[in-house]
């Protein structure tokens, strides 16, 4: 070997000095690599979870097309609104044997009601008895309402009969002896050119000529009642069914939830709940103003339901659902944004927003001239849950409910 071969033999072999700085300039390399490999997996996986979320919101219909509207701000839960627990002082009665028995009517000290198997029951001491079924079994599933059918209004005739306004089916008159069952209005027909899809409460004239009812909408069921509210679509109606020619008319459209309905003393005019616009409206029905509408009380604190005559002629109101002020009431909230509620409903069923609701009973005691009298809560429904009306009847107020299994009982002297 030549002495340059030995000098480049001796360069070629030389050994390196590991210093802490090379074995740092490793771990970074190696660190970069494993970082962005994770960061890539990461994207990778977000973009698999995102594409079928962006795909539901960007192409999959909306069930609902909501309308933008305003509610003034909510009044204050003060005074006269000033939460109490009054409600907690009811007893439940006949629970889990009653599954949403809507609305009440009594004759002596019998009880009546609809429940959501499609039956008409009495009540009777501590027994309950079957009257009538309005539907078709099966009963129990929102598929099967529809056929099964859903009372919901019911008033006594001046001839001792039962007047119900079926959600699905129509006006029936029922006597609560026999059973017998006489279909006054299906919802197979058709009134002035629109259907009835959700027949909802209903009064009756002294005199028994004339009753008058809402149809809460022609496009949405019962069933689907959380995505009228939330559509805010004003198609509900105020019509009159004459008993004598058996016609039907309608006396007032353009409403928003057409829901509870009660005949002033004078039987010119009607009060009708409009639960999405928190209000109870006054339509005239007879006399100079017939055909007439004007505002009975409005910007209420919670929802509207049914509204029924107290003993003293003033008016119950209840109300599932409050507007809480100081709180946040969701539906103020979305109502100039109708953009969410559209996003929402495409990525949530009704019966899981349901029960994000959150539960809190109110009842208003409203004057003949809307004024607040007093109001019995019960804040997060503990005993009285989802009420859709308060009947009195012997010093007593029952609480119906369109969902709770059960009736409750309230003695008016106790609050």
């Amino acid at each position: 070997m030549n002495e340059n071969e030995g000098l480049r033999f001796r360069r070629f072999n030389r050994p390196q000095v590991i210093t802490d700085e090379s074995q740092e300039r490793r771990r970074k390399g190696s660190s970069t690599y494993s970082g962005r490999v994770f960061r890539i997996t990461l994207l990778t996986l977000g973009a698999f979870l995102l594409l079928p979320l962006f795909g539901i919101i960007f192409f999959l219909e909306s069930p609902i097309q909501p309308e933008v509207f305003s509610l003034g701000e909510p009044p204050l839960m003060s005074g006269c609104f000033e939460p109490n627990f009054r409600l907690r002082q009811a007893e439940r009665l006949f629970e889990d044997q009653l599954l949403g028995p809507e609305s009440i009517a009594n004759i002596g000290d019998v009880l009546y009601t609809g429940t959501a198997d499609g039956k008409i029951v009495k009540i009777q001491g501590k027994k309950i008895h079957v009257v009538a079924t309005l539907g078709k079994p099966p009963c129990g599933s929102r598929e099967e309402e529809p056929t099964c059918g859903r009372p919901l209004g019911i008033r006594v005739g001046p001839n001792g009969t039962l007047f119900v306004a079926d959600a699905y089916l129509g006006l029936f008159e029922v006597n609560p002896v026999t059973g017998e069952v006489d279909t006054l209005v299906s919802t197979r027909q058709v009134v002035e050119g629109r259907k009835l899809s959700f027949v909802n409460d209903l009064d009756v004239t002294q005199d028994g000529r004339k009753v008058y009812f809402t149809d809460s909408s022609s496009r949405w069921q019962r069933r689907d009642f959380l995505n009228l509210v939330m559509e805010a679509s004003a198609d509900g109606r105020v019509l009159e069914y004459d008993t004598m020619t058996k016609e039907v008319t309608v006396l007032m459209g353009g409403l928003c939830f057409a829901n509870g309905l009660q005949l002033c003393p004078d039987e010119e005019s009607v009060l009708v709940a409009e639960t999405t616009m928190a209000r109870i409206r006054r339509v005239y029905v007879s006399g100079l103003n017939k055909g007439g509408m004007d505002t009975f009380v409005e910007n209420l604190p919670g929802f509207p339901d049914n509204i029924r005559r107290s003993s003293s002629g003033s008016y119950w109101v209840a109300m599932s659902a409050i507007r809480p002020n100081p709180g946040f009431s969701m539906l103020d909230f979305l109502s100039q944004k109708p953009w969410i509620k559209k996003l929402i409903f495409k990525l949530f069923s009704q019966d899981l927003l349901l029960k994000l609701v959150p539960r809190y009973s109110l009842v208003l005691e409203l004057s003949e001239m809307g004024a607040c009298q007093r109001s019995l809560h019960d804040p997060h429904g503990v005993v009285a849950a989802y009420v859709s009306e308060a009947h009195e009847h012997n010093g007593h107020l029952y609480l119906g409910s369109f969902r709770s299994p059960y009736l409750c009982k309230l003695d008016l002297s106790k609050v």
